[in-house]
């Protein structure tokens, strides 16, 4: 396990996190839980200060001796459970001062406690609260003053050892600490355990990510639940699918561009040697010369195919956007159609509205669309089968679309017939058009789509107006 593996990290974030959670427990919360238990324990002692200081007040001023006065501090300490001490209050030269008159504890000369929330009530007149270290420990204090004739006369200090406060807090910080270790420890379990779990995952994945990179497409890539890897999962065992069409898809191309590229330049070949023949008669090389004029558009066509995909693919395709009359290109395009529409003993209806149809589009790219649909229903359809070529307004935009009379298009064939270089099995020609045309279409905003059933096939996209 190395150390920036991410097994190693996913333990090291749990025993983070379980040794922030002890340390703030045992920095912040054990301090501040102290502190709350310290004021409850001086709030405790005020309150039995207000309660209980009632008789020591009355003994102000009356003939009650010192006796009573013991008596009556020791009183007020057993109903109260804390220890009384009554001091009186000097004011000379040097300001006020206080000094003991009695004490529940019967001590005659406190000599390690100063009482100096006692001298704090002398001079302000008011109850004070704190705490002050003795022989004993820590201990808490209230003071409350005594009055007489409108002057602090005496004051009255209930005090408690805050032994039982610190005790509590020990016993609770050491519960902590082992509660805290043993919590540390089953993080460090529990992020093992997890990580070495993840990281099992991840190591499928990547043995399959490798196997794919090595060219089998084959691998499959483990779906072993709903979590982010197995969606992650998912999406890589979809990319390799892809991957596998494409590069079926590549080769079914190769083989089929090698084919259309290896036949006319064999019959070029075959007929620039014949034409060498100075026997041949006129007409013998005339047909020649058509023949090679065929087999030259033959490779023109299957080159611009290629350039026209592959700057589509780069981007790098600019359109030309102009006011274009959408029926007359229609119309246009459709009579470029006669000699191969007579040849394949089909007829070619247009069916425009009676009014112009206009928008703004590369005319070219248009002209170029319908070419490959209207191409595309006379090489994949039997002889003398019509076709159909329409136009109209369709909302804020314009439709077209290019129908056939012919079989139709197999349902497995349907989803993948706009794949670049798909052709189905016994489809002609390079299975780029169609790719093609869909790019086009998406370029100018649109959408080409296909609905095909048995004697019914139409291909069809909108432009915006």
């Amino acid at each position: 396990m190395t150390p920036r593996s991410i097994r190693s990290r996913l333990a090291l974030g749990f025993l983070l996190i379980a040794l922030t959670a002890v340390g703030v427990i045992y920095l912040y919360v054990l301090p501040s839980l102290e502190s709350r238990l310290q004021q409850q324990k001086l709030e405790s002692l005020s309150q039995s200060a207000r309660t209980y200081s009632a008789a020591l007040r009355d003994a102000i001023g009356s003939n009650d001796d010192e006796q009573a006065v013991d008596r009556a501090v020791r009183a007020a300490a057993d109903v109260a459970g804390a220890r009384v001490t009554l001091l009186g209050v000097t004011r000379g030269t040097e300001g006020v001062g206080t000094y003991l008159i009695s004490d529940s504890t019967e001590e005659v000369d406190i000599t390690d406690l100063t009482f100096d929330v006692a001298l704090e009530t002398a001079r302000s007149g008011q109850p004070a609260m704190g705490t002050e270290t003795g022989d004993s420990g820590r201990v808490g204090e209230a003071a409350q003053p005594l009055r007489y004739n409108g002057k602090v006369a005496r004051v009255v200090v209930f005090s408690s050892p805050l032994s039982d406060v610190v005790d509590t807090v020990a016993l609770i910080r050491g519960q902590i600490l082992r509660a805290g270790g043993l919590a540390v420890l089953l993080a460090l379990f529990v992020g093992l355990f997890v990580s070495g779990a993840l990281t099992r995952r991840i190591r499928r994945l990547e043995r399959a990510a490798h196997q794919v990179a090595a060219g089998d497409f084959t691998a499959r890539f483990p779906v072993d639940s709903r979590d982010e890897l197995g969606q992650l999962a998912r999406a890589l065992d979809d990319m390799a699918g892809q991957l596998a069409q494409l590069d079926s898809a590549r080769k079914r191309f190769i083989a089929v561009a090698s084919h259309e590229l290896r036949t006319p330049i064999f019959s070029l070949s075959g007929f620039v040697e014949l034409l060498l023949d100075e026997d041949l008669d006129d007409e013998t090389r005339r047909a020649f010369l058509v023949q090679v004029r065929d087999q030259v558009a033959r490779l023109r066509t299957l080159t611009t195919e290629l350039l026209d995909l592959s700057r589509l693919e780069a981007g790098s395709l600019e359109l030309r956007p102009e006011a274009t009359d959408v029926g007359m290109l229609a119309r246009a395009v459709a009579s470029e159609f006669l000699p191969a529409l007579s040849a394949h003993g089909s007829h070619l209806e247009l069916r425009l509205p009676g009014y112009t149809l206009e928008a703004t589009c590369d005319a070219e790219r248009v002209a170029q669309v319908l070419r490959i649909l209207i191409d595309n229903a006379l090489t994949h359809t039997p002889d003398g089968t019509d076709i159909v070529v329409a136009a109209s307004r369709s909302g804020d935009g314009i439709a077209l679309a290019v129908r056939d009379s012919g079989p139709g298009i197999r349902h497995a064939d349907v989803e993948r017939i706009f794949e670049p270089f798909y052709s189905s099995d016994d489809a002609q020609g390079s299975g780029l058009g169609l790719a093609i045309a869909r790019e086009l279409v998406e370029r100018m905003r649109g959408r080409l789509t296909v609905d095909s059933r048995p004697g019914r096939t139409t291909f069809s996209f909108e432009l915006p107006a």
